[in-house]
């Protein structure tokens, strides 16, 4: 399911810093839960790995060694040692192990340009972290958690669902 083109547009207008700003506590929250992830990349962990959302018009670069995430506008060619790019909420399912990585390869719905093998580093370490991201949204949101969580739950319910699924 791609993401929905009347909440991705404005995104095209946010700036940059308040949306990197956002981003950028998100991914500081999924690391506190699960610090051992960059460590499980081993020698690809000084690699750059690029995000290409196609249902966004934003692009994610992450630095593992840093460790950083910085958001950039399409079309922006990040200089990254991996790339993938898919429709956003495929992209979140891999993040927590919830999709078959190489069966959407091959059926073409992921691209995967440049480092293979920094890649497939990247989605063995991340199938070892039990990410769930309602879950651990919501462990950073305080007194907010259980808002967080059931918004986040509902919204991956949604976009799991299917092209079916309505989201109005």
């Amino acid at each position: 399911m791609e993401f929905p083109p009347s909440l991705a547009a404005p995104l095209a207008v946010v700036p940059i810093p308040v949306v990197e700003a956002a981003v950028r506590l998100m991914f500081r929250s999924l690391l506190k839960r699960h610090p051992a992830l960059f460590e499980r990349l081993g020698e690809h962990k000084g690699k750059r790995y690029g995000f290409r959302p196609v249902d966004l018009p934003l692009v994610f670069l992450v630095e593992p060694a840093r460790p950083a995430v910085s958001v950039m506008r399409k079309p922006a060619d990040v200089a990254a040692d991996a790339v993938v790019e898919g429709p956003l909420f495929l992209l979140l399912a891999l993040l927590e192990g919830r999709s078959d990585a190489d069966a959407l390869f091959f059926s073409r719905a992921l691209t995967v340009t440049g480092d293979m093998e920094a890649m497939l580093a990247l989605r063995n370490a991340l199938d070892g972290c039990e990410i769930d991201l309602p879950r651990d949204l919501g462990a950073s949101a305080g007194a907010l958690a259980p808002l967080v969580s059931r918004a986040a739950e509902a919204i991956r319910r949604r976009a799991l669902a299917g092209e079916n699924a309505a989201w109005n």
